[in-house]
């Protein structure tokens, strides 16, 4: 990661202002993105996404985010897990991009002891059908034990399935499909406040449309895509644009990663 000569601290840059361009430390990086303190009382949940674009607007190559991606973006992605309670992802995602459990970092072994955190981030798994695959790792032998959130109406025989896995179903909407708000406050009723999505487009654009999206993590990646891929969120439109600020900009090799807060 590098900063360009005499960058200031809170243009989300390294302090010191000598100018050298180097990596970022893990602890540079967990302190830049560091979830904001909580209120007095019952904490509120903050969630934050973490999505890559290429130049063209494009989410994934041939169904995966990984080619847009480069080590830098993985350090990140690692440090945002690092700080999460819980990684927040459609049941899609899961599939395409073939989940597996959230694992102990050492390097964040302290800072998450000390914040009353687990030993590893729950994944949290949207899904109103519960087409998955409970044989996986993701559910039969997770560090931290997986949630599935779905709807009440979700299949009787499917839910027996998830939690015979191992998984712990969280109901989040009436009806067959997850509400997001709700979806939200159950983590946070668990505990679980610092929440992370990694997507796909159709979770994401359900929790901009739902407007519980608190921060956007954004990797713009020096590539062009075309063809048909997804936008980084997509579903029902907003009536007007949410309008986010930016707070923290990095580079490296051209590719961008900003960090944007609700206003």
């Amino acid at each position: 990661m590098t900063r360009p000569p005499g960058a200031a601290p809170e243009s989300g840059q390294v302090p010191g202002g000598d100018g050298v361009d180097r990596e970022w430390t893990l602890a540079e990086l967990a302190a830049a993105y560091a979830y904001p303190e909580p209120p007095p009382g019952t904490p509120e949940p903050w969630l934050r996404a973490n999505m890559v674009s290429s130049l063209d607007g494009a989410a994934q190559h041939e169904g995966r985010s990984q080619p847009l991606s480069c080590a830098a973006d993985m350090r990140i992605f690692g440090t945002l897990r690092g700080l999460a309670d819980a990684v927040v992802v459609g049941a899609e995602t899961v599939r395409q991009e073939e989940y597996g459990p959230a694992r102990a970092r050492e390097a964040f072994a302290a800072r998450r002891k000390a914040a009353g955190q687990g030993p590893a981030p729950a994944i949290a798994v949207v899904s109103a059908g519960l087409d998955l695959d409970f044989s996986l790792p993701l559910f039969t032998s997770p560090l931290v034990p997986t949630l599935v959130l779905t709807g009440a109406a979700a299949p009787p025989d499917r839910v027996a399935r998830a939690e015979k896995a191992g998984a712990r179903v969280v109901v989040a909407g009436d009806g067959a499909s997850v509400d997001p708000a709700r979806a939200v406050r159950a983590l946070a009723d668990l505990g679980m406040t610092r929440l992370l999505t990694e997507g796909g487009p159709r979770l994401l654009g359900q929790l901009v449309a739902a407007g519980v999206l608190d921060e956007m993590c954004l990797t713009v990646s020096p590539m062009l895509a075309a063809g048909d891929a997804q936008r980084i969120a997509s579903g029902p439109p907003v009536a007007v644009p949410r309008r986010f600020a930016l707070a923290s900009l990095l580079e490296e090799d051209g590719f961008l990663f900003g960090r944007y807060c609700r206003t």
